[in-house]
């Protein structure tokens, strides 16, 4: 017999768009940071993964002390998908996988990339209003 106790496995929610670069490096982060739940995390990934986040994101999300700067963008792949508990799509559309049996929320959210910084706050500021409501609606 084992005296091992079963460990209780985190919920994830998966946050994707394209490139991993902006809307879904930032929902992750706004998600962890206002999850007080300590069973549910946020990742992100994107379709077709940029080779950094994108410099605006990276600034206007130090103002919320939140800092990206080493955060590299990931492939999302069906075995990532398959980790979530729920998933957020965002921009990416046929290309995002298919999970049976997770659930999957679209979001319509601008793409930041190559945006001014006020527009950049903007998106920000409509993501976390958005990460507000659904931890709320959903319960988390």
């Amino acid at each position: 017999m084992s005296d091992q106790q079963p460990q209780q496995q985190t919920k994830k929610v998966l946050f994707a768009c394209i490139q991993n670069a902006g809307r879904s490096q930032m929902s992750a982060a706004l998600f962890n940071l206002h999850c007080s739940n300590k069973g549910w995390t946020a990742i992100s990934a994107g379709t077709n993964p940029a080779t950094h986040v994108h410099p605006a994101v990276v600034e206007t999300m130090k103002e919320k002390g939140v800092d990206l700067t080493n955060n590299i963008p990931q492939k999302l792949t069906l075995e990532l998908a398959q980790t979530a508990t729920i998933f957020v799509t965002m921009g990416c559309g046929d290309a995002c996988p298919y999970v049976p049996g997770i659930k999957i929320v679209e979001w319509q959210i601008e793409d930041p990339k190559n945006k001014p910084a006020e527009q950049v706050r903007l998106i920000r500021d409509d993501l976390e209003a958005r990460i507000i409501d659904f931890i709320k609606q959903e319960g988390i």
